[in-house]
């Protein structure tokens, strides 16, 4: 190839990557995408500004920082009913006092039902489950001002660090404990109350319709009532699930149905056979198991 059919090559490509059309790509850019390293810069930020203790020096610098780089990001997209970007930005700072006292519970509840942790500090730094739990407390809050695309890209950058994916749409009450968390994934109609542990690899999800595009609004999540334990592995699907409070669901249950209060859900215990194999001499060989 010459340099000039090169050149050639290039201007077509440009012009018909240029070229306004009317596919799905096409329609997200008129949506207006934010750019990543700046939203996932300014809820790190805002993070730590609520979950870390501030004195009012710092607080008087970094909050007007937030604010304004928030507003920056909310320019570009298409606010509800034309609001303006600045009363937005209001109305969520005005939140964070009550998130951080949300948050302080969810420590609480990971301290008291955690044996490991060894103090406070610990599970604010270094548990994967409490980043993910305080960045969807954050996007929420955006998410109840009805904020586009921008909650979501905050929880999918948690879920990429944390293995936890929290839909900013989830209702979650007081005193959220994921233990361990990897593989939790909590849908957006979920509705969770107070007091709720759960463990990691648990599905809280719709049942898989034909054509998805039709149940958008529609609860197809499940409610857990208060006080529930989920363990590990379990799956809970369908918007008309509900546990009831104080249930115990078991590792790896699949439940479609709902279950009353105080419930215990459990699979039947596996039948394992183990035959052990005599070694040449008739003796047993410790190395050699059927299963």
């Amino acid at each position: 190839m010459t340099p000039s059919d090169r050149d050639d090559v290039i201007k077509s490509t440009i012009a018909a990557l240029s070229t306004p059309g009317d596919d799905a790509l096409t329609k997200a850019a008129a949506d207006g995408i934010p750019d990543r390293g700046e939203v996932i810069e300014w809820v790190e930020r805002t993070r730590a500004l609520v979950l870390l203790e501030r004195d009012r020096s710092v607080l008087r610098s970094e909050l007007p920082y937030l604010a304004e780089r928030l507003e920056k990001l909310l320019a570009r997209l298409p606010l509800p009913d034309g609001t303006p970007a600045r009363a937005l930005v209001e109305d969520f700072i005005r939140r964070l006092p009550a998130v951080r006292t949300l948050l302080a519970e969810d420590v609480e509840a990971a301290y008291e039902g955690d044996p490991a942790a060894r103090s406070y500090a610990e599970i604010v730094v270094s548990y994967p489950a409490l980043h993910a739990v305080a960045t969807y407390r954050i996007a929420h809050e955006l998410y109840r001002l009805g904020v586009p695309i921008l909650p979501r890209m905050m929880t999918e950058h948690s879920h990429d660090r944390t293995g936890i994916d929290i839909n900013p749409g989830a209702k979650i009450g007081r005193r959220l404990f994921i233990d361990h968390g990897t593989g939790v994934v909590i849908g957006e109609t979920t509705v969770i109350g107070d007091n709720v542990r759960i463990y990691q690899g648990v599905t809280l999800g719709a049942r898989s319709p034909r054509h998805g595009e039709m149940l958008r609004g529609v609860k197809r999540h499940p409610t857990i009532e208060d006080n529930v334990v989920i363990y590990a592995g379990a799956t809970i699907l369908g918007g008309e699930t509900v546990i009831g409070r104080g249930s115990v669901i078991g590792g790896n249950v699949w439940l479609v149905e709902s279950v009353p209060e105080d419930s215990k859900v459990t699979l039947e215990p596996p039948r394992q056979r183990v035959r052990q194999r005599p070694g040449p001499a008739g003796t047993p060989d410790p190395n050699h198991w059927d299963v």
